[in-house]
């Protein structure tokens, strides 16, 4: 066995060690889930939800414990890590177990009944950027279901879901039923998702992962569902109010320093609108604080680490040097973060504070003058970075939104319902978001994308049954 470091990106410091499973470990935790579920699969439906009910309570009386965790493993900033780790993690539970107690697990139709019965074993593997909500939508569902679980937490986030899980384990999750296991991808994950007894496969991460994962899963015969990535374009019609809109398209892009796989990271604009968009997005970068995730007030945090840093100013740089341009200036960066990379909209380029890299923090950047098959429109950055599109008409919005492999959402601003409805319709993502509306306000809507974004769907009845097998008994 091998000790991992857990690196906090906030100053580099070493702030915890997990030790990677082995994967004759795996098999050994996945059999005991596999022992335990066929007694759970038979508990009623009322005790199975009651231990997420319980399970909330005590999320919620760790939340500081648990923000704190997630904010110094990948340097979300605690406001709101508490209410995306914390909170909606409760709420997560909770509407999983209200929709438990009425789903339909029997259906009667004219000669036969629709029995919808537990899947058996998943193999969970959540990523690093929403560590304990992605645990929360993957073991909610599956356990509600009457599955048992094995989860494998990002190795660079792991304190925070390790939590999560033992409070579960505390609220009546039998022994056995819920393993976890640590480690990197190609190990560990691998291990999991081909270990003898998995039935299930649930898997959230990048792109080039999740093919890999699915194509494991195939060659077994299991079932897969995979949540990847995004390149979610924000739509804003001429007839929005757009003094109260742009700043909150712009913000939006942002969150979590734009470490989301649905963040909206396409403004598209009517062409006219062209200056009146830029001084907005240019006043709304200037006012946001980039800082110590812990202080109150810090809007963004550093990004989980150096080689993400590395990777996101990789884009911005190959953006610049085809011809983008730097809307406004960048807010300043935190004190003694010297030598974090700052790009000014003066000189186009980037400035660098020193040598080396002290902590990969990362000031907004908002591109315009990018051409529609640039790369950095078109593929995820998943860093702070805007790209301003313009677009001629609402069908040639549709058009440019659509023009991405990725389908995971969208984001409609306007103020006509029935003409926003038109366009919801033309547009193929998972999610349309309409004014605001944010993921987290609509707990029970489904999650999950088109092409390149993936397969499943996570939240609600759609989320539930990808934990279900259908049984026809005909009589």
């Amino acid at each position: 066995m091998s000790e991992i470091e857990v690196v906090s990106p906030i100053d580099g410091s070493v702030v915890a060690s997990i030790v990677e499973t082995a994967p004759a470990d795996v098999q050994a935790v996945v059999d005991a889930a596999r022992a335990a579920w066929p007694a759970w699969s038979r508990t009623p439906v009322e005790q199975r939800a009651a231990v997420l009910d319980r399970w909330a309570d005590a999320v919620l009386a760790a939340g500081d414990e648990i923000a704190a965790a997630v904010t110094r493993d990948m340097g979300m900033p605690t406001a709101l890590a508490r209410i995306t780790q914390v909170d909606l993690v409760a709420s997560v539970l909770r509407n999983t177990a209200a929709l438990a107690r009425e789903f339909a697990w029997t259906q009667k139709h004219d000669g036969f009944e629709v029995h919808h019965v537990p899947a058996g074993v998943v193999a969970a593997i959540t990523p690093w950027n929403m560590p304990v909500y992605q645990c929360a939508t993957k073991l909610a569902p599956a356990l509600v279901a009457g599955c048992g679980v094995v989860i494998k937490p990002s190795e660079l986030a792991p304190t925070g879901a390790t939590r999560f899980v033992q409070l579960g384990i505390e609220a009546g999750i039998p022994a056995g039923l819920l393993g976890l296991v640590h480690g990197y991808g190609p190990t560990t994950g691998e291990a999991l998702v081909t270990a003898e007894g998995i039935d299930v496969v649930s898997f959230t991460g990048s792109g080039p992962a999740g093919a890999r994962v699915g194509a494991l899963a195939a060659a077994a015969i299991r079932r897969v569902a995979l949540e990847l990535g995004g390149k979610s374009a924000s739509i804003v019609l001429d007839d929005a109010d757009l003094d109260d809109v742009l700043p909150k398209a712009v913000r939006a892009a942002f969150l979590n320093t734009g470490q989301a796989c649905n963040a909206p990271t396409r403004l598209l604009y009517p062409r006219t609108e062209q200056a009146r968009v830029e001084a907005a997005a240019a006043a709304t970068v200037a006012a946001i604080t980039v800082g110590d995730p812990t202080a109150e007030g810090t809007d963004l945090g550093p990004l989980v680490s150096v080689r993400q840093h590395e990777r996101v100013t990789g884009f911005i740089d190959r953006a610049l040097a085809a011809g983008a341009r730097i809307v406004g200036g960048n807010p300043p960066l935190p004190a003694g973060v010297r030598s974090s990379v700052s790009y000014s909209s003066r000189s186009g380029g980037r400035l660098a504070g020193g040598e080396g890299l002290a902590a990969p923090y990362l000031a907004p950047v908002v591109l315009a003058d990018v051409a529609r098959d640039a790369e950095i429109a078109r593929e995820e950055v998943f860093g702070p970075v805007l790209v301003l599109l313009p677009y001629d008409d609402d069908a040639d919005a549709a058009r440019l939104a659509n023009d991405t492999a990725y389908g995971l959402s969208a984001e409609v601003w306007g103020s006509d319902p029935a003409r926003i409805a038109a366009l919801a319709r033309e547009l193929r993502v998972g999610q349309v978001k309409v004014n605001g509306v944010r993921t987290r306000s609509r707990a029970g809507a489904p999650f999950g994308g088109f092409g390149r974004s993936g397969v499943g769907r996570e939240l609600g009845e759609w989320g539930l049954l990808e934990f279900l097998e259908v049984k026809a008994v005909l009589a």
